[in-house]
């Protein structure tokens, strides 16, 4: 098999597939951003953490009570959601009319304190998650191999991306959302409980978060470290992408993904800044993002 630009097909289409395997955790982690910024207007330092606990639960799960992989799929997510709830209703509801940066501290303080507990009680080192048996061994595409599991992810991550997309800005429940965030007065006139509204839009964005924790874990170790190693690309994708814009994060996180993957082919030593380099570029050209607005 012949080469493309001086590249093997293996090496070059192996490489765009981790690029999109990182596109996707970066799409699912910064749609929960983007969901709880545009709806709550609260910059949630705090989305690593809950996505490393996310992965903590669905280990637990299997390790403690012997519960598989695909039932956390469901319960990790849910267990993250009321965590959120209560750091919603105990601590972030009180700074709603505050500045962001109010709002950034607190969650950059809940996300240390998250971490330093995984760390007191499970140490640094990560703890391996068994792939389950439905999804192990891959495909032979003849130009590369695709390991059955890292296909799947890259699918639930595009199922659960636009279904999110379609539900807020297609449906009357998302309509309402909109509504509540421009003016919840009025909303709450028309017989809707606006606070349990922003509680279950918060709740739903850091379950994004643990979703995207339980769709990891097994195939990065599930350590408390890996939160804070991934958010702050995470935050960088959301500002390329515009902050609050639900599209913006989605595209966003998929093409940078894939950037990222390319760069480790022709230029390895900067693949670690391209995300952060396009992100200053963007911010120069355009300071809402590609796919945000002026306020």
């Amino acid at each position: 098999m012949g080469t493309i630009f001086g590249i093997p097909p293996q090496a070059l289409f192996g490489q765009l597939l981790l690029g999109l395997i990182n596109g996707s955790f970066y799409a699912l982690l910064s749609l929960g951003l983007a969901v709880i910024f545009g709806m709550l207007n609260v910059i949630n330092f705090a989305h690593g953490a809950l996505y490393m606990m996310g992965a903590f639960v669905s280990w637990l799960l299997l390790t403690q009570l012997g519960v598989g992989y695909w039932w956390a799929l469901l319960i990790a997510p849910i267990i993250v959601g009321l965590f959120g709830i209560a750091l919603e209703k105990t601590l972030l509801s009180r700074l709603y009319k505050l500045d962001h940066l109010y709002g950034l501290l607190l969650t950059f303080g809940c996300a240390l304190m998250i971490e330093g507990g995984f760390r007191h009680f499970y140490g640094v080192s990560g703890q391996p998650y068994p792939i389950p048996e439905a999804l192990r061994g891959g495909q032979n595409l003849g130009f590369m191999f695709l390991p059955n599991y890292r296909g799947w992810v890259v699918v639930a991550s595009l199922i659960v991306c636009l279904s999110t997309w379609l539900a807020i800005e297609k449906t009357k429940l998302g309509a309402y959302l909109r509504a509540a965030t421009e003016n919840p007065v009025l909303v709450q006139a028309f017989g809707i409980n606006v606070p349990v509204m922003v509680s279950l839009t918060y709740a739903f964005g850091v379950a994004l978060a643990g979703l995207a924790g339980v769709l990891a874990a097994p195939i990065y170790q599930v350590s408390p470290l890996m939160g804070s190693n991934l958010i702050i690309v995470v935050f960088a994708v959301v500002v390329i992408g515009g902050m609050g814009s639900i599209l913006g994060a989605v595209l966003t996180g998929y093409g940078l993904g894939l950037l990222e993957g390319l760069t480790k082919v022709f230029y390895p030593e900067a693949s670690n800044i391209v995300v952060f380099v396009i992100m200053a570029v963007v911010l120069m050209i355009k300071p809402a993002g590609l796919f945000g607005r002026e306020r």
